[in-house]
């Protein structure tokens, strides 16, 4: 199927004549080839579509049944001609003295199944009881339909032979609004895809209503759902039908159609199989409420001819996955987090005995946030802000726009602020350890003099692990001997490994743990719009226009950052992206190109760029586990989170070969140097 298990379906809203069983066939048919023409798999229809929902006392009528049925068999027989996949018709059924409100399985020349409806509302506008007999009112487990001797009843499953993760199970419209919906005991006996044929009525808020149930439902089950409802043709003699579709997965709204349309319309989206097994072989409590419930169930096996698929992927695939495209969802999450990581540390500091704090300033986004954090936990927690010590550490590397912004956020702050010159301690380590930076002997060279010459060392000679990791390690112990260490690493620099073991990588408390980078700089803009004013809040603006960067090495002759972190681990919207689908979804290394080309960074990387960084994440999310493993504590904040008393235990000898090789021939060309230690 889909290589990358995607299952193609559609909610259809055909445009009804009431009663008029031959003319919703032909209208169905016309639909059909539509759902072929867009490589649909599934097509789910409205309930009892072929005569229409509200024919109500006509529904005792033979004519109209036997017309229902017979249209039916014509469905049967000419729809295979015009569409391959399975389609859901819903028709009123004379069996056994009873009239059963059904719908019919379809695929190809048989019909795989009949499913009734298992509760029939009776209050208000709805009088089902009059016209339908519930499902448990069945005398046989199979009825003849169209020649075919056909399954009748709830407890139906339909199979994909071809493709195991594709199980669908069938309910009708008010089964939807029970306490405990029937397609709540299908998911947990293996259903994926759960369709539901409905002709519910609109009222003023009821979409709202209906839409939050579609979607509660389909996260709680970790399923698809697809719900089609009838819409212009049913009778307006006291009700009105606005032919509302929706298409969902584990609790996210994929589509919805604009209801009241005057004409027939397909809703299509694919549904990502892959990830709905991913999260249930993750919820293990899922399998254990299936023990629960557990019921016999009857499996349907179907064949499923592949269709093309034009476009590739029918759902939105979003670049910033961490990071919400709305502007009012975005400040409410910047909001939700920042409060969750002030909740965290004045949680942390009261079990301590409120100690000072002492954090690093760089003037970069990670420390800017933390500092925020810091700051406000002390207002809430009714404590001076010269409780927190900050320190700006202006080294080797350290350009003057941060340092400036670093003295000054502080200042604006109104923290104890410090500065440290972390220079002089460095040349004493590295004359310690008889280390020339970069070749530069040390004998007679003074901190100036050093500074001078790194200023002018040529690009390809910017390259030192010692030099670095000394000015990193120079910094933590200053910090740590100064009071109660706030960590300020983000969540992507410990994907990559980003951060120096037992330095930066080291705190008492981590604020930013689970804040991925492409987020930070939206929480900076949104405490500066939010929680900050004047000179603090135009501060905070033009620290997030700064470079990201270490600043480890020395900058160039003019003082500006060379030591740019993208051009060595990737641009971290990449980064995010990749980290989001490998550890959120468990997707393997072709599908995350595959949804990286569908999210349009084709359109700022080649292909071999995003191979080329795609590999670099891998190798060095493998080959860092051994930081991760021993992170400080830190708050979660999101789905995805890399701690490893929490959602993400690995060994650190773990091999990333497989990642690399498997099914992914195009990333084992690539030769990036293994990351430094």
């Amino acid at each position: 199927m889909h290589p990358y298990g995607y299952v193609r379906v559609a909610a259809a809203t055909p445009q009804l004549r009431l009663a008029d069983c031959a003319a919703n066939a032909t209208e169905t048919l016309r639909l059909l080839e539509q759902a072929e023409a867009q490589g649909v798999n599934v097509i789910v229809f409205p309930e009892c579509h072929l005569t229409g929902y509200t024919c109500h006392d006509l529904f005792h009528h033979q004519r109209l049944l036997r017309s229902a049925e017979e249209q039916l068999v014509q469905l049967v027989q000419q729809g295979h001609q015009r569409y391959r996949g399975v389609a859901i018709y819903g028709l009123p059924l004379l069996r056994d003295g009873q009239v059963f409100n059904v719908a019919a399985v379809v695929q190809g020349h048989r019909i795989l199944g009949l499913v009734p409806k298992s509760y029939l509302p009776t209050y208000k506008e709805f009088y089902d009881r009059r016209y339908f007999s519930a499902a448990m009112h069945l005398c046989q487990p199979e009825v003849r339909v169209a020649g075919q001797v056909v399954p009748i009843g709830t407890d139906l499953l339909f199979c994909c032979t071809e493709w195991p993760a594709l199980v669908m199970a069938v309910e009708i419209c008010e089964d939807l609004w029970v306490p405990v919906p029937p397609s709540s005991q299908a998911a947990l006996a293996g259903a994926t895809v759960l369709c539901n044929l409905s002709a519910s009525n609109d009222l003023v808020g009821k979409a709202a209503y209906r839409r939050q149930l579609v979607l509660s439902q389909s996260g709680r089950c970790v399923a698809g759902y697809v719900y089609a409802s009838s819409g212009m043709g049913e009778s307006s003699t006291d009700l009105a039908f606005g032919g509302h579709a929706l298409i969902a997965e584990n609790g996210t709204l994929l589509a919805e159609n604009d209801r009241f349309s005057p004409t027939s319309a397909l809703l299509v989206a694919d549904i990502d199989l892959q990830h709905l097994w991913h999260d249930r072989c993750q919820m293990t409590s899922f399998h254990d409420n299936r023990l629960a419930h557990a019921r016999a169930w009857r499996h349907i096996p179907f064949s499923l001819e592949v269709t093309p698929r034009r476009p590739p992927l029918l759902r939105r695939v979003d670049p910033t996955p961490f990071v919400p495209s709305d502007a009012a969802t975005r400040d409410e999450r910047c909001r939700e987090i920042f409060q969750i990581q002030v909740s965290g540390l004045a949680r942390r500091l009261q079990q301590v005995g409120l100690p000072p704090v002492s954090i690093g300033v760089s003037g970069g986004l990670d420390s800017t946030l933390a500092l925020l954090v810091a700051c406000k936990t002390m207002d809430r927690l009714g404590v001076p802000r010269k409780h927190i010590h900050a320190f700006t550490l202006p080294g080797y590397g350290t350009t003057e726009r941060t340092r400036r912004n670093a003295w000054a956020l502080m200042q604006a702050l109104e923290v104890s602020a410090h500065e440290c010159d972390i220079r002089g301690l460095c040349l004493e380590q590295l004359r310690a350890l008889g280390h020339a930076p970069f070749g530069i002997p040390l004998e007679g060279e003074t901190v100036e003099s050093l500074s001078d010459k790194l200023r002018r060392l040529p690009a390809h000679c910017r390259h030192d692990v010692v030099f670095e990791n000394v000015q990193a390690r120079v910094r933590t112990s200053l910090l740590m001997n100064a009071g109660f260490v706030i960590g300020t690493g983000d969540m992507s620099e410990l994907a990559v490994g980003w951060c120096t073991y037992n330095a930066d990588h080291m705190s008492m408390y981590s604020v930013n743990v689970s804040v991925p980078k492409t987020l930070v700089k939206f929480l900076v803009r949104w405490a500066a719009e939010h929680e900050f004013q004047g000179t603090t809040q135009q501060l905070l603006c033009d620290i997030t226009e700064t470079a990201i960067s270490p600043e480890l090495l020395p900058p160039d002759p003019q003082g500006n950052i060379v030591q740019l972190t993208e051009q060595v681990v990737g641009p971290y919207e990449l980064i995010d992206f990749f980290l989001y689908h490998f550890l959120r979804f468990g997707s393997p290394p072709e599908k995350i190109l595959f949804l990286a080309s569908q999210a349009c960074f084709s359109r700022t990387y080649t292909s071999e760029e995003l191979r080329h960084w795609l590999r670099v994440f891998l190798t060095r999310f493998f080959a860092q586990q051994y930081k991760r493993s021993c992170l400080p504590d830190g708050p979660k904040v999101g789905t995805v989170c890399l701690s490893p008393r929490g959602d993400w235990r690995m060994p650190s000898d773990a091999s990333v070969n497989t990642w690399l090789t498997e099914d992914s021939p195009s990333l084992d060309n690539d030769t990036t140097r293994q990351p430094d230690q």
